[in-house]
Parts: structure tokens; sequence; C-alpha cells
């Protein structure tokens, strides 16, 4: 059984940051271990994350998710986490980033309890959870292209994700996927979803996680039209039936 050691995550997680050039102050610090102890303590009896390792936790969860912000974005944001799962990367962003409004969408109804005991324990005023699929999301009026930033991190290959993800942004707004050393395979199929779907590549910012942990790439789209009415298609067929 593993033990959350609070001193040795705070260290790696303060020098990972720093590689990046980011930093946080110690009350975010300071609840990002508490995310970090509760995850550790949860998964004792539901399987949130294989990942247990404080150095792994530290650098592969919590610093790769606030690689969103080495992208320059505003202050006050409506964003939108696609498959949350144990909350990267919306919990620390909501955590480092007060003034964003930032819903969690996950299909399974136990993660999102986790994350709401975490909303309530951590004060996190600036979060929602929503116990939806993201192909039921991005039909329904209330998000569909609400979003000003959609972010989505190991949830599924990119010409599906498009699908997930597309029609819940705004036209003139942007998608970041979240992608590892695929990414370059995932980008060459993904033109047509692109073209389908009305986005665009605007960049695609690569960074090496810390410690020799990986290399990862930021793919940011650019809502450029708005996504025609019969995408996505129903649940399910996205992943069966990729555009």
């Amino acid at each position: 059984m593993i033990d959350f050691e609070k001193d040795r995550f705070e260290e790696i997680l303060q020098a990972g940051l720093k590689e990046l050039s980011l930093s946080v102050t110690d009350e975010e610090m300071e609840k990002m271990s508490r995310f970090g102890e509760s995850i550790i303590v949860t998964n004792r009896s539901f399987n949130l994350t294989r990942i247990l390792s404080m150095d792994e936790m530290a650098i592969k969860h919590f610093v790769d998710s606030l690689s969103c912000l080495l992208i320059e974005f505003p202050k006050e944001l409506k964003v939108i986490d696609v498959g949350t799962g144990a909350g990267f990367p919306g919990i620390p962003l909501a955590i480092c980033c007060p003034n964003w409004s930032i819903v969690l969408l996950d299909s399974l109804r136990k993660r999102l309890d986790f994350l709401d005991q975490i909303r309530e324990e951590l004060q996190l005023a600036n979060t929602s959870t929503i116990h939806v699929r993201a192909e039921d999301a991005g039909k329904d009026d209330a998000h569909r292209e609400q979003y000003d930033l959609v972010v989505s991190r190991a949830v599924a290959s990119l010409p599906i994700l498009l699908e997930f993800c597309g029609p819940l942004t705004k036209v003139g707004a942007r998608f970041l996927a979240m992608k590892g050393q695929d990414w370059k395979d995932e980008v060459e199929i993904s033109g047509r979803a692109c073209k389908v779907l009305g986005l665009e590549i605007e960049e695609i910012v690569p960074f090496s996680l810390p410690f020799e942990m990986g290399e990862r790439r930021i793919i940011v789209f650019r809502k450029i039209e708005p996504t025609p009415r019969r995408y996505p298609r129903r649940a399910g067929i996205p992943s069966k039936q990729p555009l």
C-alpha cells in the first residue's frame, strides 16, 4: 500500500514546474498536495490512476496538466475538461487559475463523485462537474459551442477527440489536445476531421517532461467556423468510425 509523501511530492513538483519556467504559490501547492493525497487514499478502493509514485504523480499528472499554462490566455475563461478522469488537467488548472470557470466532464459517475468531494474540500468554487458522454454534451445547446477553451488529455486518438471536443468549442476559441509520443501520426490522420468540424491547427507546443519522463506536445486548434449540426454523431460512433 502506497502512502502519500508530502515533502517528496512538493519537492519534485516545485522542481518540475521550475524546469518549465512555471511556478505556484504556497497556497496552490498546499491544495495540490491535498489533491494528490486524496488520489492515493481513494485509489485503495477505486482505481483512479496507475501512476502512484510521488515523482511520477508530480510530473506526469500535475506538471503535465499545468503545461497548458505555457500558452498565453486571457485572465477569465469558460473552460471544459473533456474526459477529466481523476481530474487532470482540470483540477490543477482550477487551483492555479481561480478566474477560470472550469467544467469537468466525464462519463463515469464514480469519478465525478470523487471530484465533487475534492471541489468541496479544496473550496474550488470555480469548478463544476457534468456526468455525460462528450457526444451528448456536444449536441446539447447548453454546451455546444459555449466554451472559450476546451482541453483534453489521454482520452482518445486525435480524429475521435476532435469530434468530441470541436462541437463544444466556440467559433474563434481554442481546443488543446495534450499528446505524447504518437502525436505526429495522429496529426497526419486528422486532416479530414479538422475540415469537417471547422477547426485548424494554430500551433504545436513542444516540451519535455522534467526528469526525462517523456516528450509531450500540446496541439492547439482554433475553431474557424461552426460545426455542422450533424456532428458529433451518436454516442459510440466517433470511436467506431473516426472521421
